[in-house]
């Protein structure tokens, strides 16, 4: 069957595969169609997107984020109303922005909440979606002319394909998800990427952010899953850490363009990695 190519990322996110997509089918397994394709770590879901597949298993640990997901598969309706509700205005911006700092903020709901995210994502500054260290959004208004806060055609497929298809979504922790797998499973892993230096730290998409020690255990997971005959393909930074982390795997080294960063100067061609378990 055709692919719908409406069916592509409805919110911009750190780390987005669209421009590496070519290089990263490339090296996946080239069967991919025959297998339940997983992965932990969905952000924008720029990979699903594209594959499309029939049967995928998505998480990721960012509740809110997986919110959307979940209210665009179920109530799309209820999600373009409110969408269309909002305004490209800094006074309002900031006043929803701020609902996140309420302990009533889980009452508003899972479909304004859903409609939260997305207009803040599109209305703030360089897309960046961004949490301090209490979990509350903190990017600043991002003062474009005509975001297109209400994406209906894209929304509507992406809806759709949810739907017609067995595509299972969680929010925990990527190691409930990958204990649960059998060698039918595909895993593409994007975790947050280790920093190239301490400057470029940025994980403020996750609450707690990830460190060294995250990543080596998620390399220890990789390591249960190549016991367990399930096949993984996992992207990071080209740091000199991940590479030694992952010495025992095959390494090859890709260009990525990256437009998110909060620093202009450090938007452009960097080297990242594509580890794989199988030739």
């Amino acid at each position: 069957m055709a692919k719908n190519k409406l069916i592509s990322p409805f919110v911009k996110w750190v780390g987005g595969k669209r421009q590496l997509m070519d290089t990263i089918v490339k090296f996946m397994p080239k069967n991919i169609k025959n297998y339940t394709y997983v992965e932990p770590f969905i952000g924008g879901g720029a990979v699903l997107f594209h594959l499309q597949p029939k049967n995928a298993i998505i998480n990721d640990y960012n509740s809110e984020l997986i919110n959307v997901y979940n209210v665009v598969k179920e109530n799309l309706d209820e999600l373009i109303a409110d969408l269309k509700k909002h305004k490209n205005d800094a006074d309002y911006f900031y006043d929803i922005r701020k609902l996140d700092r309420s302990r009533d903020f889980d009452r508003i709901g899972k479909v304004r909440r859903a409609s939260r995210l997305i207009y803040l994502n599109k209305t703030c500054y360089n897309g960046l979606y961004r949490v301090n260290s209490a979990g509350e959004f903190n990017s600043p208004f991002g003062r474009y002319k005509n975001p297109n806060i209400v994406n209906e055609p894209v929304l509507k497929a992406i809806s759709k394909y949810l739907n017609a298809n067995n595509i299972q979504i969680f929010n925990t922790d990527y190691a409930e998800i990958l204990n649960n797998l059998d060698r039918n499973s595909f895993v593409y892993l994007d975790p947050p990427y280790h920093p190239l230096s301490e400057s470029s730290n940025f994980t403020g998409y996750v609450q707690g952010g990830w460190g060294a020690a995250d990543q080596e255990r998620l390399r220890e997971a990789c390591d249960g899953l190549t016991g367990r005959g399930i096949k993984f393909m996992l992207s990071n930074s080209a740091a000199g850490f991940i590479k030694e982390l992952y010495r025992n795997y095959d390494i090859n080294i890709v260009k990525a363009t990256r437009t998110i960063n909060a620093d202009a100067e450090k938007r452009g061609e960097i080297d990242e990695v594509l580890v794989r378990n199988y030739d």
